[in-house]
């Protein structure tokens, strides 16, 4: 399998320093106990991302070189757009910090608009494209100028930004989960096939009920209504190019509407096993993670999906190491990030250490995966990424294909019970 190449642009390690003099003057309206500092984080392209910036009160003290205030991942066209020039944008394009105060003040009881402080530029340069690492800041910086003090720098800015390789195994299923599509390798224009996907409905008890210690207590239906009041017996089988079936993830917990309405709450959500092949026995199953999902009500429906990876017999128990929150409507991106912060319904742990991952399996540290999945009623492909680092052998990649598709139909199990499909749409006849 070749990857394809990804940039990992990280800034962190900030931290905003006043000049005793600019702050005497009431320049700038800070005070570490009452005025928090945030900055805008730009660059073309991507969503602005927000951040807090500490207030550093000793000329003395650094930041914490390790913290992370987010992390771009540019694919290589995307580099190359922003080398680029363009119609639109005729120059290079510049990574941007823009800090602000908190709230400067209050005018009849209502907080005014932030005061900026100063903003940081950063041009990219053709060594993003040469896939080094590079350490293209690291350390503080004037920003803002103070027209009243000869131009002097109205504030300091400690950050640290750093490019790394981060190449990636790109995976594309050629068609709806529920389809049992084949899933191929993208390189470019190239499409390898690699794994197949097998989805069945099996109702019939069989030994994934029961892999090792994770037992599940699952009554399986036959009746139309009975399916209809329950989604449950939803299983999907990894196959790789010998037909050897080399992951699986089937339905553990049924996806039911709880008590009083129609919909998989977070009270009670459903949940698939993610399962790998025993090595040390034949025709027997491993189990790997759980993911689980429930619908969360709001202006626009989300569908939250949980993973944990399962331990056997370690001290601390199973981990979790992702919770995210999809649009029903929308799609969007399922990932395991270990550095990024998550758009999650409750915090997610820090992990004891780097170990912990390791320990679990060939997750550990950093980006390890990511889905696109589309909306409800919308054909959805599943498109998986992959890092590079932590795929030692084909049947690495396969258990993420697994833990992709139940992502991918776990959509399709937290629709409301009591909505009627469309005409004419496929799911019609597939899911109820």
């Amino acid at each position: 399998m070749d990857p394809q190449a990804f940039v990992r642009l990280s800034i962190g390690s900030l931290g905003l320093r006043i000049p005793v003099a600019a702050s005497k003057a009431g320049q700038i309206g800070i005070h570490a106990s009452s005025s928090p500092c945030s900055c805008e984080i730009r660059l073309r392209g991507f969503p602005v991302q927000t951040a807090p910036v500490p207030l550093i009160s000793s000329a003395e003290a650094t930041p914490d070189l390790h913290s992370i205030a987010t992390i771009f991942y540019l694919e290589e066209s995307d580099v190359k757009t922003l080398l680029g020039p363009g119609r639109l944008h005729p120059s290079r394009a510049y990574l941007e910090i823009i800090v602000f105060t908190g709230w400067k003040g209050f005018h009849c009881g209502v907080n005014s608009k932030k005061q900026q402080i100063g903003k940081f530029r950063l041009q990219v340069s053709p060594e993003w494209g040469e896939g080094k690492s590079v350490l293209l800041h690291n350390g503080w910086t004037g920003i803002g100028k103070n027209k009243q003090d000869g131009g002097k720098p109205r504030a300091e800015l400690h950050l640290r930004v750093k490019l790394d390789p981060d190449p990636r195994y790109v995976f594309q299923f050629e068609d709806e989960t529920a389809l049992s599509p084949q899933i191929v390798q993208l390189r470019g224009t190239i499409k390898q096939p690699i794994f197949s996907c097998k989805f069945s409905r099996d109702r019939r008890a069989s030994q994934l009920d029961s892999v090792s210690n994770h037992r599940v207590s699952t009554t399986y239906g036959t009746d139309q209504d009975t399916d209809r009041r329950e989604r449950k017996g939803w299983r999907v089988m990894i196959h790789d190019l010998s037909g050897s079936a080399v992951a699986a993830a089937f339905m553990a917990t049924p996806f039911v509407p709880s008590m009083g309405c129609d919909r998989v709450a977070r009270s009670n959500p459903g949940a698939w096993l993610i399962v790998r092949p025993d090595a040390f026995g034949p025709d027997s199953w491993q189990p790997w993670g759980k993911l689980e999902a429930w619908r969360e009500r709001g202006i626009k429906d989300s569908i939250c999906c949980r993973f944990h990876l399962l331990s056997e017999g370690q001290e601390g128990g199973d981990l979790l190491v992702s919770e995210i929150l999809i649009s029903a409507d929308k799609g969007g991106v399922f990932f395991i990030d270990t550095e990024r912060r998550t758009p999650s319904v409750t915090p997610l742990p820090s992990p004891r250490s780097s170990g912990d991952f390791a320990s679990l399996g060939p997750v550990f540290g950093g980006f390890v995966m990511n889905c696109r999945v589309q909306g409800e009623g919308k054909s959805s492909k599943p498109l998986v990424q992959l890092a590079m680092r932590h795929v030692t052998c084909v049947e690495d990649a396969a258990i993420f294909m697994a833990l992709a598709a139940a992502v991918d139909l776990s959509m399709v199990a937290c629709r409301p019970f009591r909505r009627k499909p469309k005409k004419g749409s496929r799911y019609s006849l597939r899911w109820n």
